[in-house]
């Protein structure tokens, strides 16, 4: 009698009074190659980028690739450029199945169609992906998930995924479309359509202090009740200021809105070490000691002394006092015409320097021998000294003697 093979595993069935001599080494083989592949052989079949790869799967004792189909584990590999197909033999077994191809090109990679037989029941596995299936030789199982095309790991169908050994720390989607994360046996985070939120209010750090992320990038509006600078947390505003305000702290960790003043005290300016301009762009810059009877003092350092540049007196109504001269670049005048003195019968100027000097009393005054007023200019030669009335045009000269 001959031998036969088994329909899932082509382990050679030998018959009855054959093989003699030879029948310890057939079973043997059938061990070490068929029934070991079977349960703890794992192959490689390169799909290449064919359209259909047939596994092999030849009767009785085989090497691996000369029965492919016989292993535990099939790990399909090889480039291609879209879907091919792994043709399986229509029989009863499990396998493990990964998809470890690649792409040819660049619109990949792409999922493997294992295929019972030449045109029986398919099953799509995504790249990367190691599966646990199952056929009865007309269909296939995911061993998870059941017939059909396997897009996911497990299906938990609502039940909840249990991570840790005190059985406290799980994954749950009890709610269409919502995933809750508890830990510690508290619910942490939810996940639902558009927003990843703490399960409950003010209890969920982002970080620590000692893990911090990196950067934050949002595209929207971020809302929050306070904000920390290095290791100091700041209370914001609960509410929005009004147009022109400012954030300001109070020093003790609260920030609120402040308006700005259109005036500074001096008292609040800190000194530095550099130099400093006070400018405007528009308008006046108005210094104003409003204490009554307060001086304005400008200060400055000559030869490493502290030294008082100019006092502006304002017990005496603003009258300066220069330290140490003035320099005009332009004409001085008085504030009033013909109503102030140069010096005083008490203060008098020491000398006068000048080129010519005019003299007109006809504003406002007369003199005091015969009460009438002139103009005269009294002007310089190289022998003479003259003097112009201003009034009728005539020219004189003093009449200078000579001291010897």
């Amino acid at each position: 009698m001959s031998s036969t093979y088994s329909t899932s595993l082509r382990i050679e069935l030998q018959g009855s009074g054959e093989n003699s001599g030879t029948w310890g080494t057939i079973t043997n083989n059938n061990f070490s190659q068929s029934l070991e592949f079977s349960i703890a052989g794992i192959v490689n079949v390169a799909c290449g980028d064919s359209a259909v790869t047939t596994l092999t799967n030849a009767d009785g004792p085989q090497s691996q690739a000369n029965n492919q189909a016989r292993n535990a584990h099939i790990r399909l590999t090889g480039a291609h450029g879209a879907v091919r197909i792994a043709q399986f033999p229509a029989t009863q077994k499990v396998y493990l199945i990964t998809n470890a191809t690649t792409d040819s090109g660049s619109s990949g990679p792409y999922a493997m169609t294992v295929r019972l037989g030449a045109s029986g029941n398919t099953l799509s596995i995504e790249n990367g992906a190691t599966r646990l299936v199952a056929t009865d030789g007309t269909n296939w199982y995911d061993v998870f998930a059941g017939p059909g095309t396997v897009t996911a790991p497990v299906d938990l169908n609502g039940q909840t995924l249990t991570l840790d050994a005190d059985a406290d720390t799980t994954i749950s989607a009890a709610s269409d479309d919502v995933v809750t994360f508890k830990v510690a046996n508290q619910n942490q985070l939810t996940l639902s359509d558009g927003a990843l939120s703490p399960s409950t209010d003010n209890d969920i750090d982002l970080g620590t202090s000692s893990l911090e992320f990196k950067d934050a990038f949002f595209d929207g509006t971020v809302r929050m009740d306070a904000i920390g600078f290095g290791t100091t947390a700041m209370t914001l505003p609960t509410a929005d200021g009004s147009a022109d305000q400012f954030i300001k702290t109070d020093g003790s960790g609260t920030l609120s809105f402040g308006t700005v003043s259109t005036t500074t005290k001096l008292d609040d300016i800190a000194t530095g070490d550099a130099a400093s301009t006070l400018a405007t762009s528009a308008g006046n810059i108005t210094i104003d000691a409003q204490g009554n009877d307060t001086d304005i003092i400008l200060k400055g350092t000559d030869g490493n002394s502290d030294t008082t540049f100019l006092t502006i007196d304002g017990s005496d109504a603003g009258k300066a006092t220069f330290n140490s001269g003035a320099v005009f670049g332009s004409h001085v005048l008085p504030g009033a015409d013909d109503s102030y003195d140069l010096g005083s019968g008490t203060a008098q100027w020491r000398d006068i320097y000048t080129g010519d000097l005019n003299l007109n009393n006809t504003r406002s005054r007369a003199n005091e021998v015969d009460g009438t007023a002139g103009h005269w200019t009294i002007q310089e030669g190289d022998e003479n000294l003259f003097i112009l009335n201003r009034l009728n045009g005539k020219k004189y000269k003093f009449n200078l003697e000579e001291i010897k």
